[in-house]
């Protein structure tokens, strides 16, 4: 009964730090990615769920490098958005559709948490999974990111649990789970090889059943392959800029992501400590291997982490499992330290974890540019139901996110894109362009910070 009451209260204050500001336009930080991901579920919600055929608004030649005129977004299998449209029509609910799916994203991110105070408490103790789940529940890089519109959440979730259900010999529901990670992300992968120290530790050759989970992917990769406009370029995520091993791929990802950004420079002690702890004779070395494979995985798609912070949120469970080892260290150290040092030690890491986190993460939820968001607002209101739209924000998608209308987050070669489609002109920028539009064609409606121009008429 004890354990669920830690848990039942870990799931209430998680759930109530991820409501923060909940309610904010998709205009905050990777809101370019999250407005991509948000786009194919209101596409659903507005015109129907079909799984193979995701679509979103953007028309743009940007990702794929080809001219994408159906809006195809070919990248995860979009299940949890189908899932998130279907739960928005059930339950019909007075939000903006971007305000539900980030109520979905922290629902994953609940579970996440039960799966990994499970998944610890099964491996370790009941103080390391407290520990653990706490530290996942209050990380400010965390808190931000649980509730953000990212295929990584889930990734997240669907992970923890093939892990959890691999140790348990529940190899059914573990292949489930793992088959359910790799179709959000591919390099789930990576998170096969503490199940493969497990079952060759426990000599259960029953999870070679597992490699079952990559038959989904491999067949919805085979789909794609027809809607090559819809498949953003990929490649350059491994080491586009040779960045690999090199002193800056170090700083970035170790310096920066782990010392500063998650772990505010002093969660780097318990973590340190936690990598130091004698492994318990229950988990052995899966928490090692665990982290293997997300270090595999920061080398091999070197620089898509070292570009996007948000691809270290599938490594937050194992930095909070040996932070939590580390803490449980200094809560009840060994007979030849001083508790009382390392009892301050506790407290001092912890507050400067919490205090030095939310420094560095509390600018991701301020909207930058208020003005693409009142710019879409009206563009939304006044704008046909079936008008292109060209919405310059730099490639930026969140532009064209907030007028709820398809078309292009770019400009230049306006002709171009006129013949194939472009109806309207809406932009924050008073540049050269958007003074030669002003002059040619009729203005829909100005203001000190946008303007709307109908492109359909001279």
């Amino acid at each position: 009964m004890k354990h669920y009451l830690i848990l039942t209260a870990l799931l209430v204050l998680a759930a109530g730090v991820r409501l923060y500001r909940i309610n904010a336009p998709l205009a905050d930080w990777h809101s370019w990615r999250q407005a991509d991901t948000a786009a194919v579920t209101r596409r659903y919600v507005q015109e129907g769920i079909d799984l193979l055929r995701p679509r979103y608004d953007d028309l743009s030649s940007i990702p794929s490098g080809r001219d994408n005129p159906q809006g195809y977004r070919m990248v995860e299998f979009p299940f949890v958005n189908a899932l998130t449209a279907w739960l928005y029509g059930l339950f019909s609910p007075p939000l903006e559709i971007h305000v539900f799916s980030r109520l979905v994203s922290i629902m994953f991110s609940l579970g996440s948490l039960v799966f990994l105070y499970l998944l610890i408490h099964r491996l370790s103790d009941s103080l390391t999974a407290t520990l653990a789940a706490v530290t996942f529940t209050l990380l400010p890089y965390n808190i931000y990111f649980s509730r953000t519109i990212l295929p990584e959440v889930p990734l997240v979730f669907f992970s923890l649990g093939m892990l959890y259900f691999s140790v348990r010999n529940q190899i059914l529901l573990a292949t489930i789970f793992a088959a359910l990670a790799l179709l959000l992300k591919p390099y789930a992968l990576f998170l096969f090889l503490p199940v493969a120290y497990w079952a060759f530790r426990h000599r259960r050759y029953t999870y070679l059943l597992l490699l079952l989970a990559v038959i989904p992917l491999l067949l919805w990769r085979f789909w794609i392959q027809q809607f090559p406009e819809g498949i953003p370029a990929f490649t350059w995520l491994l080491n586009g800029n040779g960045i690999r091993f090199k002193g800056a791929w170090f700083r970035w990802l170790f310096a920066d992501r782990l010392g500063r950004l998650i772990l505010g420079y002093f969660g780097l002690i318990p973590f340190g400590l936690g990598m130091l702890v004698k492994p318990e004779a229950k988990a052995g070395w899966f928490y090692h291997f665990w982290l293997l494979g997300i270090l595999a995985y920061l080398a091999v798609f070197a620089t898509g982490n070292v570009q996007h912070d948000y691809y270290q949120i599938i490594a937050i469970p194992i930095i909070s499992i040996f932070v939590a080892q580390g803490l449980a260290f200094l809560l009840k150290p060994p007979a030849e330290f001083s508790k009382l040092i390392c009892n301050l030690a506790f407290i001092i890491c912890n507050l400067f974890i919490l205090a030095f986190g939310w420094y560095h993460v509390r600018d991701y939820f301020n909207i930058n540019h208020p003005e693409i968001v009142a710019a879409g607002q009206a563009a939304d209101k006044l704008l046909p139901p079936d008008a292109k739209v060209i919405a310059p924000y730099q490639g930026d998608t969140a532009f064209l996110y907030q007028t709820n209308r398809r078309g292009w987050p770019i400009g230049g070669d306006i002709n171009t894109k006129i013949n194939l489609g472009a109806t309207h002109y809406v932009t924050t920028t008073f540049d050269d362009e958007a003074k030669t539009l002003v002059r040619q064609y009729q203005i829909i409606k100005q203001t000190n910070s946008f303007i709307i121009i109908d492109l359909t008429g001279q």
